[in-house]
């Protein structure tokens, strides 16, 4: 679908019946299984890995390394939005120096794995990314990074983008990390653990971490490629440098955090969305979404092979939750929130103001255009709504921010006149979503 510079949103007739909903592989599990196999030896075959912008940059930027990755024909029978396979073949953890800055575009995740990969390279390297990039801090991971042994330097400032590795020198240790901000730090410094020096042992400053599912996504990945990693106790992680990736048939899971969308267009409208494929038990982190719609009043399914939400005939009450450890889902939340009787209450999430976006602000503005009551403080949000009669219809801006544009597309199912601008801002992790979205 081509969209235009303005999307406006048709409201449903009726709650949704959508039996059949696939959507892409998880965006985190994705990156970081093309790491690992870039980083391992022998070839790797990766089933299902999200086609979208932040993706497409992590695989230029490993083929700039060394990997060599190519695109494969899927394999009979995988369908749904999940069908892209990829053939890669690792570099045993001899990556190459880049003949160019490694350019991360707007990808978060890109920016702090590939820092911590560039510690691998024998010699100079420069990252960089948008203007955006440059405002997202990363001192922490190269702070951590020189503990190690590591050669960083930040030319950005406030401790952002651009920065300077040089790599290829001894290194490990033990570094003491400030994770409260990212847990992407820490996923970065995990990763590249198997090809250190010296094993490394990883300190959680104050015993403090931020989003800790996504670690423990990392460590699960890690160990299907091969590596020992686990923590050793809440604050605390180990990681053997003897035990390192070989490449392996893997397959990436449904994106949690794009079903997060789906889950709330069902229980906003009363009406039943199965999601195919993702695993009800999934470690995934926005997973954790579906206990607070339960909460909300929505039936909740989990199956072997999909789930099932199933939103409520008199509607969704308000909610007082701590987000922490699954903030991407908060913006899902945030907007079936707005259509809850009673506040709702969203803690723990100042993470939030160093996304694509500064999300908090920018739920707060967005939302009180629809006339919620919304009001955003350091590290929460307070949402208070008379349900979906109270609302009515604006221009959403979206700020450049792929979940802004997914989520405020949900308000138009039920009010209408809803408008999301730039809708194509989409395409760093779903390009098709409004394809998706439009067959509800």
């Amino acid at each position: 679908m081509t969209l235009p510079p303005k999307l406006a949103i048709a409201p449903r007739a009726r709650p949704i019946a959508a039996p059949d909903v696939w959507v892409p592989g998880s965006k985190s599990i994705s990156n970081r299984a093309l790491v690992l196999a870039a980083l391992a030896r022998g070839r790797s075959r990766l089933r299902g890995v999200l086609d979208s912008d932040d993706t497409r940059v992590m695989i230029r930027a490993l083929s700039q390394l060394g990997a060599k990755i190519e695109h494969a024909q899927p394999s009979p029978g995988d369908g749904g939005a999940s069908a892209t396979e990829l053939e890669i073949q690792g570099c045993d953890g001899q990556l190459h120096v880049p003949t160019g800055t490694i350019d991360v575009h707007a990808s978060g995740t890109a920016a702090r794995f590939l820092t911590a990969l560039l510690a691998l390279t024998p010699g100079h390297a420069v990252l960089d990314g948008t203007e955006r990039m440059r405002k997202r801090p990363i001192a922490d991971l190269a702070e951590a990074l020189t503990q190690l042994g590591v050669d960083i330097t930040i030319d950005g400032a406030e401790g952002c983008p651009p920065l300077h590795v040089d790599g290829g020198k001894p290194f490990g240790g033990t570094a003491r990390i400030d994770a409260s901000k990212s847990s992407q730090y820490v996923s970065a410094l995990l990763q590249i653990a198997p090809y250190a020096t010296r094993e490394i042992t990883l300190v959680l400053k104050d015993g403090v971490l931020v989003s800790r599912p996504y670690v423990e996504v990392t460590l699960a990945v890690m160990r299907t490629f091969g590596a020992r990693a686990s923590f050793t106790d809440d604050r605390t992680l180990r990681i053997s440098s003897t035990d390192r990736y070989l490449g392996r048939d893997y397959r990436v899971e449904p994106d949690a955090s794009t079903a997060a969308y789906f889950f709330v267009a069902a229980a906003i409208t009363g009406g039943r969305v199965v999601v195919r494929d993702l695993p009800g038990d999934s470690a995934q982190a926005d997973m954790g979404l579906l206990a607070v719609l339960e909460r909300m009043g929505a039936q909740v399914t989990r199956a072997n092979d999909h789930v099932i939400v199933q939103g409520p005939d008199a509607g969704l009450r308000g909610v007082d939750v701590d987000m922490n450890s699954m903030p991407d889902a908060v913006l899902a939340l945030a907007v079936g929130a707005a259509f809850a009787r009673g506040p709702t209450h969203i803690r723990n999430v100042a993470n939030l103001r160093i996304k694509e976006s500064n999300r908090l602000a920018a739920l707060e503005t967005e939302l009180r255009k629809l006339g919620v009551h919304a009001q955003a403080d350091a590290d929460s949000l307070r949402i208070e709504s008379g349900g979906a009669e109270t609302l009515h219809g604006a221009e959403i801006a979206t700020y450049d921010d792929h979940r802004m544009a997914m989520a405020f597309a949900l308000t138009g199912l039920c009010v209408p006149g809803v408008v999301i601008c730039d809708p194509s801002c989409v395409s760093k992790s779903w390009p098709d979503y409004f394809d998706a979205f439009a067959k509800l």
